[in-house]
């Protein structure tokens, strides 16, 4: 990858609002699964011994995160590439060297750091939060680390998806109205079957929520990790794919 290319697309987010959506992005998950967990009597069993804070929390981090993070990384996208659309710079870019499958994967590489510092975010915010109001059960590092890195692999997904979508249709209401859907299929796929769950990157949120409760006591769900190993593999192969056959048309 043309590390100048990268230079350039941070150089395009500072009047692209980028910065304020990536903050969203860090803050607004955090924020509503404090605030369901809150709204889920946390604050009266910080002294569980089976962890009932944390399972709380994992299950309402599944939650904010099926609500939030469709749109925004819909927005992300669409911001980050709308200006080579109203600017003429596929074109110009083109001129100078550079093909818009370079310019995509540029803008995967600049969009996704950014969006994989948001989701480790929400991990330590959570577990910041959960230490200061004095959950008394040990920590879960590993499951949240292990939760964490699937949502990382899942919000690169969908971002990966979004570039394309954004960079194929001019016409970027249509893009934000497919992370609306997102949205839509992240929360409704938790009442689906599994397979349906695994047909599109939005499914995966609710492939991987971590805990829920069954009957009145929140569990501890399996991670699919084959699952979420196959969604990197298929989505990053296709990514590939597809800027592939853009860097073979002209822009």
């Amino acid at each position: 990858m043309n590390a100048k290319a990268v230079t350039n697309e941070y150089a395009k987010m500072r009047h692209r609002q980028i910065g304020l959506i990536i903050a969203l992005l860090a803050v607004s998950a955090s924020a509503l699964t404090a605030y369901t967990s809150l709204g889920s009597g946390l604050l009266d069993r910080l002294d569980d011994p089976d962890g009932f804070g944390w399972k709380v929390m994992f299950g309402g981090l599944g939650m904010g995160v099926s609500l939030v993070a469709p749109i925004l990384l819909a927005v992300l996208a669409s911001r980050q590439v709308e200006i080579e659309h109203t600017g003429n710079g596929w074109l110009s870019s083109s001129t100078a060297g550079l093909t818009p499958g370079q310019m995509c994967r540029a803008k995967f590489i600049a969009l996704g750091g950014l969006v994989i510092l948001a989701t480790i975010a929400w991990g330590a915010a959570l577990i910041g939060f959960g230490a200061a109001i004095g959950i008394e059960s040990p920590i879960p590092g590993g499951r949240w680390t292990a939760y964490i890195g699937a949502l990382i692999v899942i919000n690169l997904a969908v971002l990966a998806f979004h570039i394309l979508l954004s960079a194929k249709i001019e016409n970027q209401l249509v893009c934000v109205g497919v992370g609306i859907a997102g949205i839509l299929i992240a929360m409704f796929s938790q009442i689906l079957p599994d397979w349906i769950s695994h047909l599109t990157p939005w499914g995966y949120y609710a492939l991987t929520i971590q805990s829920a409760y069954v009957g009145t006591e929140p569990v501890y769900f399996d991670l699919p990790y084959f699952s979420v190993l196959g969604l990197a593999v298929v989505g990053g192969g296709l990514f590939l794919a597809i800027t592939g056959r853009f860097d073979r048309q002209e822009a």
